[in-house]
């Protein structure tokens, strides 16, 4: 399918590879293995899923390297997608401000050509607004980087209509990321996805399936590793978590009478509206169940029974904890 309208062409459902490596502090989902990420990342290609989801914050650094070994010698078979912004100092770490300005953009960039062992990224994203520097300062240091060949295509993630707005009058702005799911609709409560329709930008989901509450694998907090991040943050604390227990449960239902799972019939929901989802898994046996999720069909009635179980507007929790959440545009 076209992602937006620059050129981009991607699958109907990409791969979130961020939880395939550690961060500094821990993982993010659960320990981790190189060696089954990378049949994952394999297996993926195999089956047409051939755009990866990263960032140099992922690790950091050490996702775009693990990446970089999966894809040896395959290269111009995948579409890469990598996100720039959260600052890394020269000895790899993160320093938690966010840096959007020219000379960082660059330098950014030869750091992830250099650990994907590539010399051009198909789509570079900003990963976060740099709310003290103007966004068409960034733009164009990204506009600079395509007419240099080293990007193909320009994507933000999780800004506002006016961040879109601004940044696509500079250069063309081929997709935006930002966290979407049954469970997390801001930007079209925001008007995101309408700017992005008006403007023919596409429009790329994370976490599509809940931060993995959609997959009905959770039913416990006891679910969740010790050193897991969800634990911390509101849409699994308290009564919030029991609320969306009952509101996956009702998706379950649903699933079970089309004979497909909740996973499946919540990513068949995000590409109904013509979305990318890119779910993050490390297992070829999700992965698989993930891609088979293009074959569902739903109609219009099945669409309006899905949103009538989570209507626009419900509150599921916030995705992430106030540090996080300021940090959105």
């Amino acid at each position: 399918m076209a992602l937006g309208n620059q050129g981009l062409v991607v699958p109907m459902i990409g791969l979130g590879c961020m939880g395939m490596t550690g961060f500094e502090a821990g993982h993010i989902y659960g320990p981790s293995d190189e060696h089954e990420a990378i049949a994952t990342i394999h297996r993926s290609l195999e089956l047409g899923g051939n755009f990866l989801d990263t960032a140099d914050l992922y690790g950091p650094l050490k996702n775009e390297q693990l990446i970089s070994k999966a894809i040896s010698g395959k290269r111009d078979q995948y579409v890469l997608a990598t996100k720039f912004g959260w600052e890394i100092d020269d000895n790899n770490k993160v320093t938690w401000a966010i840096n959007g300005k020219k000379d960082y953009v660059k330098k950014s960039l030869e750091r992830s050509l250099k650990n994907l062992n590539t010399d051009y990224i198909d789509l570079y994203y900003l990963h976060r607004l740099d709310k003290n520097t103007p966004i068409e300062e960034t733009v164009e240091a990204m506009a600079e980087l395509v007419k240099e060949g080293k990007i193909g295509y320009i994507g933000l993630s999780e800004v506002s209509s006016e961040t879109v707005k601004r940044a696509h009058a500079v250069h063309p702005v081929t997709a935006v990321q930002s966290e979407y799911s049954l469970f997390e609709r801001t930007v079209e409560e925001r008007g995101v996805l309408t700017t992005l329709n008006e403007l023919g930008i596409g429009f790329v989901a994370y976490s599509p399936l809940g931060r993995g509450f959609l997959s009905g694998q959770i039913k416990s907090i006891s679910d969740l590793p010790e050193n897991d991040f969800r634990r911390a943050i509101p849409r699994f604390q308290g009564e919030m978590f029991n609320k969306n227990i009952e509101l996956v449960e009702a998706i379950e239902a649903m699933a079970e009478t089309k004979n497909v799972t909740s996973s499946q019939l919540a990513l068949a929901w995000i590409m109904s509206k013509g979305i990318l989802p890119i779910p993050g898994t490390k297992r070829t046996k999700y992965l698989e169940q993930n891609l088979a999720a293009t074959n569902i069909e739903l109609t219009e009635s099945d669409l309006s029974q899905l949103e009538s179980i989570v209507p626009l507007g419900t509150d599921t929790g916030a995705p992430y904890d106030e540090f996080s959440m300021g940090l959105i545009d």
